[in-house]
């Protein structure tokens, strides 16, 4: 939902970000109806100031708290690690281990391979960046449907779908027709975290709640989870740089 002006029309962010001098990045403006005070975060996926405003609270309020906090939102920023795009060269984690993308020159092998330490790609140069994150969507795809399906078949369920995407702020979810979703970027992670977050998504095929049961069951599929589950906590940022 975007936030009202005084004049009653509709402020877009980019209208919000054009009023702000020295920020650096996109604004976006939630109006939550939870919200008791004005609260700022980092989008670290795309890289953008998140201003939350409670209702009714001006949107000219808003924004003399935001440009008070040039300093706060500066810093945050510049503390987020730089991109990696798919580029040769570039270094890239598949199953957590580091992989060196490099051109092919063998014009009769396949399109993508990753071995070696290395992500081998062929054809033209500039497919690279598309060929890459195509591999490893393909990739995650495969891997957490395998994944997906083993570990529903340990607790008598079934899975009717798995789907991947990239979404900004979590790593998997599960509705209750049994299809559950996958963000493409856990392929870059290490396996005990790739089993988690499917143990955790699949584990809602049972308990659509995150309660002693659910956990007790996350944990009889991956056991361990405490582990991969601190990974995630400190690496979520890195996994969104690459691409």
């Amino acid at each position: 939902m975007a936030p009202v002006g005084a004049s009653g029309r509709i402020l877009d962010h980019s209208e919000v970000h054009s009023r702000i001098a020295g920020i650096g990045a996109a604004v976006k403006v939630r109006i939550s109806a939870r919200a008791r005070r004005i609260s700022l975060r980092i989008d670290e996926a795309e890289r953008a100031v998140l201003m939350v405003l409670p209702v009714g609270m001006p949107l000219r309020r808003g924004l003399r708290f935001l440009a008070a906090q040039r300093g706060w939102i500066a810093t945050r920023l510049a503390g987020l690690p730089q991109r990696v795009p798919f580029v040769e060269g570039a270094v890239v984690p598949v199953f957590g281990v580091p992989h060196r993308i490099r051109r092919a020159l063998d014009s009769a092998g396949p399109a993508v391979a990753v071995a070696s330490g290395e992500i081998r790609v062929g054809g033209d140069p500039a497919d690279v960046p598309r060929r890459v994150r195509d591999h490893l969507i393909a990739a995650a795809r495969a891997e957490l449907t395998r994944r997906a399906r083993d570990f529903a078949s340990r607790i008598g369920h079934e899975v009717t779908r798995v789907g991947v995407r990239d979404p900004a702020s979590r790593w998997g979810s599960c509705s209750s027709a049994g299809s559950l979703s996958f963000s493409w970027r856990l392929i870059l992670a290490p396996t005990p975290v790739i089993d988690y977050v499917v143990a955790h998504e699949v584990a809602h095929l049972a308990e659509m709640n995150h309660g002693p049961r659910f956990w007790r069951l996350v944990e009889s599929l991956a056991p361990g989870t405490a582990r991969p589950r601190a990974w995630l906590g400190r690496h979520r940022t890195r996994l969104l740089v690459y691409g």
